[in-house]
């Protein structure tokens, strides 16, 4: 069952055309790596998904809620790492407050801080930040999360532990959709994998046929990521 189609959608910053007639679907249980260069329209593509954005053409259309995970984790820092978690859940969903704390906590042990509940958000790495910040979205049930290049804001030794969270995720059949950097993160964990470019897909299908795509574009970007 598809959880998300997006159809012919289109957007313009300034006159400029930033998505010219993108269309997808993400099926139940799949994991979307989208790649492509800086300015290829990938994050604006995630933005329209997620309402951040509206679209100037073409329909979307979702089976259930959506959760995001955002590149600078976005948490409060005035609350601690348990109320950020349970926060959304009590005051927009009303659900029951000894449930929500069950499941926050129950959480925060998936993420290896059951110990942070009390803590605040400077008080943590950076890598834990965006644990919290994955628990919290996690924590409002959706059926689809999205990220926004989880890892970008990240040293490169924290990486590995985001990565590892969002791999064990994809175990669980969690959908999700991926916009990253990380090329062999998304050879190695996503079913399906789109590359962008200039506002449209060039490139689409498995690991195996993007990566070893004969298009000279893809190429291209491969030996400047490969190059780096």
């Amino acid at each position: 069952m598809s959880l998300l189609e997006m159809s012919h959608i289109k957007k313009r910053f300034d006159g400029v055309e930033v998505l010219k007639d993108i269309s997808l679907k993400v099926e139940e249980g799949e994991v979307l790596a989208i790649i492509g260069p800086s300015g290829s329209g990938k994050s604006t593509l995630l933005r329209c998904a997620t309402d951040l954005e509206t679209p100037d053409g073409g329909d979307i259309h979702y089976e259930g809620k959506f959760g995001l995970v955002f590149q600078n984790f976005n948490l409060f820092p005035h609350f601690s790492v348990l109320k950020n978690i349970t926060d959304a859940p009590l005051k927009v969903q009303k659900r029951d407050k000894e449930e929500v704390l069950k499941e926050a906590r129950a959480l925060l042990k998936k993420m290896g801080l059951e110990d942070k509940e009390e803590a605040f958000p400077y008080q943590l790495s950076g890598g834990q930040q965006q644990r919290v910040s994955i628990a919290r979205a996690l924590a409002m049930n959706p059926k689809i999360l999205f990220f926004d290049e989880p890892t970008s804001a990240l040293d490169p030794e924290l990486t590995g532990e985001i990565l590892k969270v969002i791999k064990d995720l994809a175990a669980e059949q969690m959908t999700m959709v991926i916009v990253t950097h990380e090329m062999n993160f998304a050879k190695n964990v996503a079913d399906h994998i789109i590359f962008m470019d200039k506002g449209i897909i060039e490139e689409q299908g498995t690991p195996e046929e993007v990566f070893g795509s004969d298009n000279a574009r893809m190429q291209g970007f491969l030996g400047k990521i490969t190059a780096n």
